[in-house]
């Protein structure tokens, strides 16, 4: 796939991991469609940089746990930069909720953003991609999606769905469309870990250190530009922690 030039729309782009993967597309030669929620002032500072590395950048406002919302943002993205070519769904809630607090608009929710709005940003892109002859669609998975834990049981399902869609999709997509999934283990902390449960966390891996958002952005821009002859699989970036 031709990449400079081609359109990226990263959903979840305003910080942290989606932040790092809209920039490594734009250093790969990408116009960015910097897509948030709620994060405004940070997708605008990241459409920003961009700029400044000579590439187009538009801000895409969406709640992709609206029904429409993930078809109006590809349309949108498309309206504002002329085409569509590569989509990485890593926009995701992540939730701590027992069993017995997860009511059904708890798990709406969840599976909505996580899972349901992947599917539906891929059914509104594909025929943008076709029409170019070639498209990549990478999901952002999680490890917890093979090894949940405890109380997170919304999160991990909504995760372990996506993997499975992303196999499928690779099936059905081919040979036009490339479907890939990374799953990262610690590529940033939640706000709320201290330090004394992040260094367990770190303990646990072998090796032996945190990983970060540039190393998750990395092996995206790597199936963008590189990942020819590579579909249907889910690449965990983890440090060896799913071992």
């Amino acid at each position: 796939m031709d990449v400079p030039g081609a359109v990226v729309l990263v959903t979840g782009a305003g910080r942290r991991v989606g932040r790092a993967i809209a920039l490594a597309m734009a250093q790969a030669g990408c116009d960015v469609a910097v897509h948030c929620h709620r994060s405004t002032k940070d997708a605008a500072t990241v459409a920003d940089q961009i700029r400044v590395m000579g590439r187009r950048a538009v801000v895409e406002i969406a709640d992709l746990g609206e029904p429409d919302g993930p078809m109006r943002l590809v349309e949108q993205t498309v309206m504002d930069l002329g085409r569509l070519d590569i989509l990485v769904n890593n926009a995701s809630v992540f939730v701590k909720m027992p069993l017995d607090q997860a009511d059904v608009a708890a798990w709406e929710r969840i599976l909505r953003v996580n899972t349901i709005a992947p599917a539906l940003l891929a059914r509104a892109a594909v025929p943008h991609m076709r029409r170019s002859g070639a498209g990549r669609i990478v999901n952002l998975i999680d490890i917890l999606a093979d090894r949940p834990i405890e109380a997170h049981g919304l999160y991990c399902a909504s995760k372990a769905a996506l993997a499975a869609l992303t196999r499928s999709l690779a099936l059905e997509l081919a040979p036009e469309i490339t479907v890939n999934g990374i799953s990262p283990g610690i590529a940033v902390f939640p706000d709320d870990f201290d330090e004394a449960l992040r260094q367990r966390l770190i303990d646990k891996v072998p090796l032996k250190r945190a990983g970060s958002p540039e190393q998750i952005a990395a092996v995206v821009r790597f199936l963008a530009t590189e990942g020819d002859y590579i579909t249907g699989q889910i690449i965990a970036v983890d440090g060896g922690m799913s071992l």
